[in-house]
């Protein structure tokens, strides 16, 4: 399918190398968290080569995913900031959920259940990155007592299981709202879409409130 003549950049290449490098990550940390939590899921140990290498891997792909998402808030904490607009979508969910888009109140560039998605892992993923600090036996535990690391596993875990359900929440979503995952691929949404799903965003866009090469035509 060829792309369109009139295009808008959604995300740069900078916004979407560092959201999949965030997005690998929480999968891997994911798939070997399971692995440790229940004995049935063992078996996802071996995409890492092994129980052993997948217990040493975890954790410092865990510090990767925060410093990843560090650079994800830096990018993108002010227009997740929360405004009037969201009391109002969320009181059209009924709308937003059946997909018709006419009926909900127009909004910016993001709209609430995007921003409740980003503050959720920003509040879930230093959760995870502590708790799970106390728990690393080969640095910190000579310096934490067996109950403390019990609390930080409880934490933990149910952080872990917290950020999951939010994942997939988000997951469905990109994928349920039609070329969504486009613009985090190829960086661009069309007019079209822009008018559907974020209109504010596309009236600022058009009034210049973004600068001038948001929007694009190609030769």
């Amino acid at each position: 399918m060829s792309r369109p003549k009139t295009v808008i950049i959604r995300y740069t290449a900078l916004n979407r190398v560092n959201h999949w490098i965030t997005a690998i990550c929480f999968v891997l940390l994911t798939l070997s968290g399971l692995a440790m939590f229940h004995p049935m899921l063992f078996f996802f140990s071996e995409l890492f080569g092994g129980g052993q290498w997948m217990r040493a891997a975890h954790p410092w792909i865990g510090i990767l995913l925060l410093l990843s998402y560090i650079g994800l808030i830096i990018q993108f904490w002010r227009e997740n900031l929360p405004n009037k607009d969201d009391a109002a979508w969320m009181d059209s969910m009924k709308y937003v959920v059946t997909n018709d888009e006419e009926h909900v109140p127009p909004v910016g560039r993001n709209n609430a259940g995007q921003k409740l998605v980003f503050w959720s892992m920003t509040l879930l993923i230093p959760v995870l990155f502590f708790s799970g600090i106390l728990m690393w036996e080969v640095y910190f535990g000579a310096a934490t007592s067996i109950p403390v690391q019990r609390v930080a596993v409880l934490i933990h875990s149910l952080a872990a299981i917290a950020a999951i359900i939010v994942w997939v929440v988000h997951v469905y979503a990109a994928i349920w709202i039609r070329n969504s995952v486009r613009a985090m691929t190829q960086g661009y949404v069309t007019p079209g879409w822009a008018w559907r799903h974020h209109r504010k965003w596309l009236w600022e866009l058009a009034s210049g409130q973004h600068g001038k090469n948001v929007i694009r035509k190609r030769p």
